[in-house]
């Protein structure tokens, strides 16, 4: 009677001994992040999840397990005791995740806004060893290169270093609504992103204030699922070095990561234009479950650079690349850390907190505040040729943030809301202390005498308090409904520590701004085409500097921007080919502008009115696994609709630095035969431009191209890249005024060498 039941257990034995419990972990290939939720199978479908590490224990007797993830390549591996699975990203246009267009995580098919990202694999291929050279392949962006690393910015707007764009690490602003520095992006540390999302367009009503023309949004990397990291080195032949070092691990619930690399230049091509910069990034994550994660960075940059100005016409004519400045200089310490902790409750709620300390310092023997004594007054030259004016300044602010952030989903509509406060405390202080400065019979500027006069001496207390929500629902399938509304208050405690005047300062004041800030938007997507429309809004107070320095009276107004666009997005022939379009229509009130005067200085006023109207287009085409053509271009018009200067209106008139037409234009491959070697070309061209408001002098623009190899064995990858190959003189950058006309000039032919080494598993 026991017979059957025996010869079942010896049965249900001789299964038991070939089955195995298996442990392993699944990251990215790439950056060998952990990938949590990922699935893991064997043959008769027995199945589980990896947790917030990547890791996973399955008991199975097969000897293949498989393992798939959204945006994954989908694999099959024959199974071992342990497993290390590295997952190879898909990168397709439709299904990319982004998060900067809503603060939370979201198909970009689903946003109704124009979102751009420049993926790991993007960067790791670029080599980029400046910013510009990964967010100008964006349609509708062109960063303009002012020359180690400094540079200023066109998105939606002319070029120009207005604080008309946000600059943000992990969705967070790196400086403070009020201490806008054109130069922001140099703070960053390049070593430690893993995407780049640029939105086009405003974004105030998530962000606040300067999200106008546009947002950059840096993803950084998170710890590694497996020990290891990347050391490279690299150099080119304009004088240029660096280094890089990346290394991480994941030590039980702890993950740790170190990004940093160290750049100089010296006998670069124009004189007096070396620089240095140190940039570390520490993050460390502990998740404490597959629900709750603390993750906190700390960034330090130091940066140095002689500041030699733009090139006159006469140097730029003749192709002479000395300056007349010998001592000037930017010097800018950034300090950042930031504390997250992020809760999910269930599939439908999450919540976040992050704390966010600043510590900020720009110091400059600015190039731009030199002016002669000698000039021209009613046609006749007056002063001492030998003799010009200067000033020593600094720029520091300190920054204390809190963000709070919750997101609700609902049943209903499948909607969901997303509702955030934040706010911001950032004590400042600047001070300028005026130099007489040494002419020689040439007109070079060298030496200064430093003195006891204080140009400018203030501290302003900024706050910020806002609040934000988001919500979203979707009435019909395929349909998406998006409204979005921010209240945000500003407070600007100005105190003069110099008797008022037209040089020191406004007197010590309390100025107050506020703003409602709304968006409208739509997305529907059917198969695999998707149009989307919006409607939002921009707002900026004026920043410290433009509104309380060297004015007797704070005279301008809040910039106020109200923009309409409309696009799509399609996917044809099995997703080897992408397009995308914007459509767009920004109209500008009390928009500041910097005027340049007739002495060569600066200074800023308000425009009236401004329209800005363009079509952004995009189109990527894979016609073999190992090749990709990408084309990126916009075609713009930024004009005056109401502003007068000096009894001269404007109205009509293209605003300056605003080309009509910018492209770029790649081609790479990837022979599946030679595994490991990419070759690629890129063209980049630039419109020609009014240098003057008036309309009276104009720029050609440029065309560039470059091309780029790179061969990958093993953990080892050697690389060049051949920047301006047909080595163009250009300049990135022209203007004109009373005083003559400036170039900011581009790079000659560059080969940039580099080699990296992957260590660890």
């Amino acid at each position: 009677m026991f017979k059957y039941p025996l010869i079942l257990l010896l049965l249900g034995a001789g299964l038991d001994a070939h089955a195995q419990t298996v442990q392993g972990v699944v990251y990215d290939a790439l950056t060998r992040e952990p990938l949590p939720m990922a699935g893991v199978c064997d043959a008769h479908q027995h199945c589980t999840l990896t947790g917030a590490n990547g890791h996973f224990t399955i008991t199975t007797s097969d000897s293949l397990l498989s393992f798939s993830m959204h945006g994954y390549q989908s694999m099959r591996i024959r199974r071992t005791a342990t497993m290390d699975v590295p997952m190879q990203a898909i990168y397709k246009d439709l299904q990319t995740v982004v998060v900067s267009a809503s603060r939370t995580a979201e198909q970009r098919s689903e946003a109704p806004v124009a979102i751009s990202t420049i993926n790991a694999q993007a960067i790791a291929d670029t080599k980029a060893n400046r910013l510009d050279q990964l967010l100008n392949q964006v349609s509708g962006v062109m960063m303009v290169n002012l020359g180690n690393e400094q540079h200023e910015m066109s998105i939606r707007q002319p070029m120009t270093t207005k604080s008309l764009f946000l600059y943000l690490e992990d969705g967070i602003p790196i400086r403070s609504t009020g201490v806008y520095n054109h130069n922001a992006m140099l703070e960053l540390n390049m070593a430690a992103a893993r995407q780049i999302e640029i939105i086009k367009g405003p974004a105030s009503a998530l962000y606040g204030a300067e999200a106008i023309g546009g947002a950059v949004n840096i993803i950084t990397a998170a710890p590694p699922a497996i020990p290891g990291g990347t050391l490279s080195v690299q150099a080119n032949n304009n004088g240029y070095k660096r280094a890089d070092l990346q290394a991480g691990a994941s030590l039980g619930k702890w993950g740790l990561l170190v990004s940093g690399y160290y750049a100089n230049r010296k006998n670069g091509p124009i004189d007096y234009s070396d620089f240095h910069k140190t940039a570390v990034t520490l993050r460390a994550d502990y998740k404490a479950s597959a629900h709750t994660l603390w993750s906190n960075s700390i960034t330090l940059v130091d940066y140095y650079s002689d500041m030699t100005g733009a090139l006159d016409s006469t140097h730029f004519t003749h192709k002479d690349y000395s300056t007349p400045y010998s001592f000037t200089y930017r010097k800018t310490y950034a300090l950042r850390a930031r504390s997250s902790l992020s809760h999910r409750w269930n599939e439908h709620a999450e919540t976040q907190v992050s704390a966010v300390f600043r510590d900020n310092s720009v110091k400059q023997n600015p190039s731009y505040y030199i002016y002669n004594d000698y000039h021209k007054t009613n046609g006749v030259y007056v002063g001492d040729p030998l003799l010009a004016h200067g000033q020593l300044n600094d720029n520091a602010f300190s920054s204390y943030s809190v963000l709070m952030q919750h997101q609700q989903g609902f049943h209903f509509l499948q909607s969901k809301l997303i509702a955030g406060l934040s706010g911001d405390f950032s004590p400042s202080n600047y001070w300028a202390n005026y130099i007489r400065i040494q002419r020689s019979a040439k007109g070079n500027y060298i030496g200064y005498t430093k003195t006891d006069s204080s140009l400018s001496n203030y501290s302003t207390g900024i706050s910020n308090l806002a609040a934000y929500l988001n919500y979203e629902l979707s009435p019909v399938r395929g349909l998406k409904v998006v409204a979005a509304l921010r209240y945000d208050q500003y407070r600007y405690n100005y105190k003069n520590h110099l008797p008022a005047s037209a040089y020191s300062g406004a007197p010590s004041t309390v100025t107050n701004y506020s703003r409602v800030t709304p968006k409208l938007g739509f997305t529907y997507n059917y198969h695999q085409v998707g149009v989307y429309g919006n409607y939002s809004q921009g707002f900026v107070p004026p920043q410290i500097t433009d509104l309380f320095g060297g004015v007797k009276v704070p005279f301008l107004d809040s910039q106020t921007f109200y923009n309409y666009e409309v696009g799509g997005w399609l996917s044809l022939f099995q997703q080897r080919l992408y397009a995308d379009i914007s459509l767009y229509r920004m109209n500008g009130t009390h928009e500041i502008i910097s005027v340049l005067q007739d002495d060569g200085t600066f200074r800023n006023q308000s425009a009236g009115k401004t329209r800005h109207t363009g079509v952004e287009y995009g189109v990527t085409y894979h016609p073999a696994a190992s090749w990709t053509f990408r084309l990126s271009a916009t075609n713009a018009k930024h004009t005056f609709q109401d502003y007068t200067d000096k009894g001269v209106r404007y109205a009509g008139k293209d605003m300056a630095a605003a080309p009509h037409f910018t492209a770029n234009l790649a081609a790479t491959w990837k022979p599946g035969f030679l595994k490991g070697l990419r070759l690629g070309v890129e063209w980049q061209h630039q419109g020609r431009y009014w240098m003057d408001n008036a309309n009276t002098s104009r720029y050609g623009g440029f065309e560039v191209i470059n091309a780029r190899a790179g061969y990958q064995f093993s953990r080892f990858e050697v690389w060049t890249n051949a920047l301006n190959v047909g080595n163009t003189y250009y300049a990135t950058m022209a203007s004109s005024s009373g005083y003559g006309k400036s170039y900011n000039l581009g790079d000659p032919r560059e080969f940039n060498v580099g080699f990296s080494c992957r260590f660890g598993k």
